[in-house]
């Protein structure tokens, strides 16, 4: 779809929750009982909100610090939640790794790290074809467990509207648990830390991230000493933990935008953070229309195929008062392209004078596949456009705000190199993905390790200068 300006600022309609329904879509399934999905959506409508505005409020003034260097953005989880993973092990894994990476890079970032989780709603994913055939058979897509199934069956492949039902109950189960976790004392820094001190004795790398780890245990003894300790500061005894997903399944998105009681905005109630995917960011397209109602932090992928011309429709359709921590922009390039496309567009949206927070996806751009076509990716390319996004930054004197990684706790083998040097043999060991693979819990926290090493290095080298100088 080409894009045109039928819909810009200035001849749109009011918005309601329902209004994306007029605008042209991409990535939606086709239901085959549309009185079951009515159904659905109205029970859905009536059930409690899995996050609330004032939440989604305070991410947005911590994504507003972030967009002028005082915040660093963590952001991690599954590319596609499964439901047959909803185990207390699988969430309590992912949300330890998570903070375990989060601690590192605290001290190499010398900024707090604002910690989302792609977790409790990330259940749905769009696809390059409407169909994948097998041995010659033909079948729909699989679009993630709240749409449809994974098996490669006719009846698994059949949109169920009733799956967005178990989705909503499955994301309040993983909020309960992360809400305990975060705040009854499982993420005390001390503990955290002791948790990285055993990862450091296992890694190939022990000598060189044993010398980060000194520094953070000498950090934290300093603190102990001066009476800072989990019993004196809240701070150190729990943590604020956001949730996020890309908010492709519409139906499911509005039956769960609620209107705040304290200030009488909408917002979307199935999570604090919710993006737009680099196949939905369509200036004239449903989702941009419904995302542009809601009051919650929102994201937008940003790919080599964004124009600047679109990028800026964007920005004045989803934020037209330029209100900070409202707009996150997620670069996903890939290795080899992010010195190429990125330059041209973080110049413009920082000579237009607008307040976004740019996040590095390095994960999309460096998909691979191998000889015998499965899908992986490597350790060393999403390291180097985590590099590659900081040497622009850099180069434009701007701040790079945070990254966005696919990740589990799990030690599964979707990923190859990192320090225990996986290899393609590896792979099939623990592939476990349904879609795209993702860094282990070692890859992670190695990912962690070494971006605290290079923050460091270019905070000691100072912002304006190149990375290669600076490291």
């Amino acid at each position: 779809m080409s894009a045109t300006h039928s819909h810009d600022k200035s001849s749109r309609q009011a918005w309601t929750p329902e209004s994306w329904r007029s605008f042209p879509i991409r990535q939606v399934p086709t239901y085959p009982d549309a009185t079951v999905l009515q159904a659905v959506e109205d029970r859905l409508r009536r059930y409690p909100p899995l996050v609330f505005a004032g939440e989604a409020r305070r991410l947005k003034a911590s994504l507003a610090a972030a967009s002028q260097g005082k915040a660093f953005v963590l952001q991690g989880g599954a590319c596609a939640e499964s439901f047959s993973e909803f185990t207390a092990d699988i969430v309590r894994d992912t949300f330890r790794v998570l903070l375990q990476m989060a601690v590192v890079l605290t001290f190499g970032a010398k900024v707090p790290v604002v910690k989302i989780g792609r977790m409790a709603g990330q259940y749905a994913k769009p696809r390059s074809s409407d169909s994948e055939t097998v041995d010659g058979v033909s079948l729909p897509s699989y679009r993630g467990d709240i749409i449809n199934g994974a098996a490669f069956t006719p009846e698994a492949r059949i949109p169920d509207p009733v799956r967005m039902e178990t989705g909503y109950f499955q994301s309040a189960g993983v909020m309960n648990l992360l809400r305990a976790f975060a705040g009854g004392g499982y993420a005390n820094l001390h503990e955290v830390h002791r948790w990285n001190l055993g990862f450091v004795e296992r890694s190939p790398l022990a000598q060189r991230y044993g010398v980060l780890a000194e520094r953070i245990d000498e950090t934290l003894a300093f603190m102990a000493a001066c009476g800072v300790s989990g019993t004196t500061s809240r701070q150190l005894d729990e943590t604020e933990f956001y949730t996020s997903h890309e908010a492709l399944l519409l139906p499911y998105e509005q039956a769960l935008t609620r209107i705040d009681s304290t200030t009488g905005e909408w917002y979307d109630c199935s999570a604090h953070f919710v993006w737009i995917g680099d196949r939905t960011r369509q200036p004239d397209g449903a989702h941009v229309e419904f995302l542009r109602g809601v009051r919650n932090p929102i994201g937008i992928k940003v790919g080599p195929t964004t124009t600047i011309e679109d990028l800026e429709r964007l920005l004045e359709i989803l934020n037209p008062k330029d209100e900070p921590g409202r707009i996150s922009l997620i670069s996903r390039m890939g290795a080899e392209g992010v010195a190429r496309h990125l330059p041209a567009l973080l110049r413009k949206v920082v000579a237009s004078g607008r307040t976004v927070t740019w996040l590095c996806d390095p994960m999309h751009g460096n998909t691979i596949s191998t000889v015998n076509k499965i899908k992986t990716r490597s350790f060393e390319a999403i390291l180097s456009e985590i590099r590659g996004f900081f040497d622009v930054f850099q180069a434009e004197n701007a701040h790079p705000g945070g990254v966005h990684v696919e990740m589990t706790g799990q030690n599964v083998t979707e990923c190859v190199g990192g320090a225990h040097r996986l290899t393609e043999a590896d792979l099939g060991e623990r592939y476990e993905t349904f879609c795209d693979p993702r860094l282990n819990a070692e890859q992670s926290l190695e990912m962690a390790f070494l971006l605290a090493e290079e923050l460091t290095a270019r905070l000691r080298g100072g912002l304006g200068k190149k990375g290669t100088e600076a490291a």
